[in-house]
């Protein structure tokens, strides 16, 4: 697991309320997250790195490793 992808299940630890660590090969809704938590959780993990997450990003990613990869890509 890369540092990007543990502090993205340390987030989800902080911020959300599902008893477990987050599955990194599903998509976001597929962890049983609702719509709304899941838009303020990618933008709290995106304040975290400092970065902006434009929602049309978003319908890009299959899984929460594409997350990880796109928060690395686009850190500063």
């Amino acid at each position: 697991m890369s540092a990007t992808e543990s502090r993205i299940q340390e987030l989800a630890r902080q911020h959300l309320d599902i008893g477990r660590d987050l599955d990194l090969d599903a998509g976001l809704l597929s962890s049983d997250i609702s719509s709304l938590d899941a838009v303020a959780f990618v933008k709290k993990v995106g304040e975290a790195f400092g970065v902006e997450v434009p929602p049309e990003e978003v319908a890009n990613w299959k899984n929460l490793r594409d997350f990880a990869a796109f928060l690395d890509c686009s850190a500063s």
